[in-house]
């Protein structure tokens, strides 16, 4: 079995990369970590293991990418103005839904993983513990912990 041409491997997986970096980072700045994503695969790609799962491998590197982002961003003083935030890939997740990415970033670090990529992306809790570099068991409670907290946002808006 031979690896996809690149172009291929984008357009698949450009969406799911896209949503995970949205679901960590504000708009630009998950633009910026998916395109960090896909240059940094773009250089390991022709070394990467043919009977590697890709998608796995791409929300790893995704992950990495947008707690790289988190870190600078923190190390740099926030702009006293917010300029509105435009999406310019359409990748499922509305712009918009606000309240729904808000939920998303209050979620911890591991269960935004979890939920992102278990119930989003379809990943198997054993593939999820391989981007949280746990037990499949763990990243079944940090997803289970992550969707319990999102229903409780969601109740706690409509009482």
């Amino acid at each position: 079995m031979s690896l996809s041409p690149f172009s291929e491997v984008v357009a698949e997986h450009g969406p799911m990369v896209l949503r995970l970096c949205r679901s960590m980072l504000p708009v630009a700045d998950a633009e910026d970590a998916w395109s960090e994503t896909f240059l940094a695969a773009l250089r390991a790609y022709p070394d990467l293991d043919a009977q590697a799962n890709v998608a796995a491998w791409l929300t790893t590197i995704a992950r990495h990418k947008a707690i790289d982002a988190i870190r600078r961003r923190d190390r740099h003083p926030t702009p006293a103005e917010t300029i509105a935030e435009v999406a310019v890939c359409d990748d499922g997740l509305d712009p918009a839904d606000t309240d729904l990415l808000e939920a998303l970033r209050s979620l911890t670090g591991r269960q935004r993983v979890a939920v992102v990529a278990h119930h989003v992306e379809g990943l198997a809790f054993a593939e999820v513990a391989v981007l949280l570099e746990s037990t499949p068991a763990a990243a079944r409670r940090a997803a289970a912990d992550g969707m319990a907290k999102l229903r409780a946002h969601y109740r706690k808006d409509d009482g």
